[in-house]
């Protein structure tokens, strides 16, 4: 036997492009149902653990999954605003303890979410080097988005703007980075976490600048009266919290109004939930309330009815290839009838025939094997963000 493999090693090593083509069709025949089945299995994980520990969410009504993908997996549909009321009126029922987030705003392709302390004490996130969000300002990132922004404890980072041609729109605003979270293999590694007042601060909901009363440049007052100075567009306002600026920092008007994407609540007991649920599915209110588990097993039924259909294709696509394997070497069998009859001339029988070819094909099956397992290999270590950017985002 070893003389034959020595045999197919040889001829395989002189025909590489038949051989090197075979190879890839039969790895890639074995590597595509196995990497989907890996990541749908992964995506379900991902899907199902996350929002089975999310108890309800509050939010405008509207689409129900895009509601939940925005406020667990911080996806890039972002759903219609509600106000801090929401979450007022979750607190006021005595029945859960209401966090609010607010999903709108980028910083370098990635999600900045604003939130308050408790979303860090629900979702469990401990911080790995530096502290927690203390002042305004400040932020904090997951795991994953401090390597891929390459940054660390002390650096700062510049919210993206939303539109480059809004010169009325939001001002960037640099923050300074006081922590980096424990890696959680969530979507929390991807965010840039603040404190929702610090989101307002980015939508220009609050600002900072000079004192007016103060200032020398009377350029930048447009009236000033006993009780009140009013300000031209001219007077600029900060763009960077510090400890000298900070108290310059405010809010105009009724913080209650200030808008959020969504509200976790999080009940204080099974019966609790039922009860706020209740209050919600009747009132015919302005808002929607959902059980995320109840949402995600709905959106994995449909994955996983796709998943079929591409297996189903996947199957006859496969049936097709190894089809033409067997006429590639039926027709090598017929070109390569001069060295068969050669073979027998030297006085091996059809038995050794049969070796040498069985020698052939299982050396470019183990081959395609050994490719195929190093590809899923080489995949595994990117499933997570493979499954966040393909099919949860």
């Amino acid at each position: 036997m070893t003389d034959s493999l020595y045999v197919a090693w040889q001829y395989i090593r002189y025909n590489k492009v038949k051989t090197a083509t075979l190879v890839a069709c039969i790895t890639l025949i074995g590597f595509l149902p196995l990497v989907l089945e890996r990541l749908l299995h992964e995506s379900e994980r991902q899907l199902a653990s996350r929002a089975a520990t999310t108890p309800l969410v509050v939010g405008a009504k509207g689409s129900a999954l895009d509601l939940v993908m925005s406020t667990l997996y911080f996806g890039d549909e972002m759903p219609e605003r509600i106000t801090m009321k929401a979450a007022r009126q979750v607190t006021d029922s005595d029945l859960a303890v209401a966090i609010p987030l607010y999903v709108r705003f980028k910083a370098r392709d990635l999600p900045i979410v604003g939130t308050t302390l408790d979303y860090f004490d629900f979702r469990g996130l401990q911080v790995a080097r530096g502290r927690q969000l203390a002042i305004l300002g400040e932020c904090v990132l997951g795991a994953t988005a401090a390597n891929r922004l390459g940054l660390d404890v002390g650096d700062s980072l510049v919210s993206s703007p939303e539109n480059l041609f809004d010169l009325a729109g939001v001002y960037p605003l640099k923050m300074q980075v006081v922590g980096i979270l424990l890696r959680t293999h969530t979507s929390d590694d991807l965010a840039v976490f603040v404190d929702i007042k610090t989101a307002w601060v980015i939508e220009g909901l609050g600002h900072g600048h000079e004192d007016l009363t103060r200032t020398r440049d009377q350029s930048v007052i447009l009236k000033r009266t006993e009780g009140n100075v009013a300000a031209t567009a001219k007077l600029m306002h900060f763009q960077e919290i510090t400890a000298e600026n900070m108290d310059s920092f405010h809010f105009h008007g009724d913080t209650t109004v200030y808008p959020a994407t969504a509200v976790i609540a999080v009940p204080h007991d099974a019966k609790s939930g039922t009860i706020l649920r209740g209050r919600y599915l009747g009132s015919g209110g302005e808002y929607l309330i959902v059980v995320p588990e109840e949402v995600i097993d709905s959106l994995l039924q449909n994955i996983f009815r796709i998943k079929n259909v591409i297996e189903a294709v996947i199957l006859i696509v496969g049936f097709a290839t190894v089809l033409a394997i067997v006429l590639v070497f039926s027709l090598s069998l017929r070109l390569r009838q001069r060295e068969i009859e050669t073979i027998f001339k030297l006085g091996c029988s059809r038995l050794t025939t049969v070796r040498l070819l069985s020698a052939e094909i299982g050396i470019i099956l183990v081959g395609s094997g050994v490719l195929c397992m190093a590809l899923l290999g080489a995949v595994a270590p990117f499933e997570n963000e493979l499954v966040r950017s393909l099919i949860i985002r």
